[in-house]
């Protein structure tokens, strides 16, 4: 990829004792451009934060290659940490100070003299829209504030437009901080980083990610833009509610959606007549079991129980 700013080949990790080794990675490759957002998603266990601590230089891989803004992550690794931004799972910032306060110890730390760090810092909450709340202690700012802060934080130090990794990072916000934050991601984007972005919330990587990698059990099994994904997926969803509990038991294989709830099951379809009945047909040829039906376009929720059913052979790339 031309320009990428991150490139993995054949990843592999393992963890445990020789008798018992789990293998997390298998072989996995991994590309992201200058001004983009990849999108790593997958199950609990299925490897996303192990390939973020790799590339982050936090882990080494047993066996594979990777560069990050041109480094080798192994024989560059200091020069690979200079050049990135890693935010995990929980925002890490000191609460008893303010958030200006974090901003210039974090960049006198990273080496700049006391008036670089004080114009870093004030550039940086002018970016991140915390100058009203500069002065604040950061134990009083919300779950999205301290998140932007983070987010900061991690710029402090290192060369724009940078590399950044956010590992799963608007876990446990509010819907209103989460989409601030999304708003932060995309503004990174366009000013030309390279972001991959780990998350267990679909319509975020729909909303943020220009190409989407699917990690099931340690290898892509499918990558591509959302709405190529989803068109993989046959475009279209057919939701059927049933009309007893013993049909629903019965259809539920080959579903890519359940609502045992509701007695409603989803099925893929490429969303014409003809397909739409000949489904109908096949399911119910005695017109009982099916009370009521609609269709609708897939969901990255539709691609994301569907891939990670089973692990397929090879990589879907779409």
């Amino acid at each position: 990829m031309p320009g990428a700013m991150i490139e993995a080949h054949g990843l592999t990790k393992s963890y445990g004792r020789p008798a018992a080794r789990v293998r997390v990675l298998d072989g996995i490759d991994l590309q992201v451009a200058r001004a983009s957002v990849l999108a790593l998603l997958g199950p609990n266990g299925a490897g996303k934060t192990t390939a973020v601590r790799i590339l982050a230089t936090l882990t080494t891989a047993d066996s594979g290659t990777a560069r990050v803004a041109g480094y080798d992550v192994v024989a560059d690794r200091s020069r690979v940490r200079r050049a990135i931004s890693l935010t995990g799972q929980f925002a890490s910032v000191d609460e008893t100070q303010t958030g200006e306060e974090n901003l210039r110890m974090t960049a006198r730390l990273a080496g700049l003299s006391r008036k670089q760090a004080e114009r870093r810092a004030e550039e940086l909450l002018v970016r991140f829209g915390l100058t009203d709340a500069a002065r604040r202690l950061a134990r009083t700012y919300s779950g999205g504030m301290r998140r932007r802060l983070d987010l900061a934080a991690g710029l402090v130090g290192s060369p724009e437009p940078g590399v950044f990794f956010l590992d799963e990072p608007t876990t446990g916000l509010d819907p209103r901080s989460r989409r601030e934050l999304w708003q932060v991601v995309g503004d990174l984007a366009t000013r030309g980083a390279a972001v991959l972005l780990t998350t267990q919330y679909l319509e975020e990587a729909d909303k943020l990610a220009d190409r989407i990698a699917v990690l099931d059990k340690g290898r892509i099994v499918a990558e591509g833009t959302p709405d190529t994904l989803k068109s993989h997926t046959s475009g279209h969803r057919l939701d059927v509610v049933l009309t007893s509990r013993e049909a629903y038991l019965r259809l539920a294989t080959g579903a890519v959606h359940h609502s045992p709830g509701t007695l409603t099951l989803g099925l893929p379809t490429d969303g014409t007549a003809a397909h739409v009945r000949a489904l109908l047909d096949e399911i119910d040829p005695h017109r009982t079991d099916v009370d009521r039906f609609s269709v609708h376009s897939a969901t990255l929720d539709d691609v994301f129980l569907a891939l990670t059913a089973q692990t397929t052979e090879a990589p879907a790339h779409v």
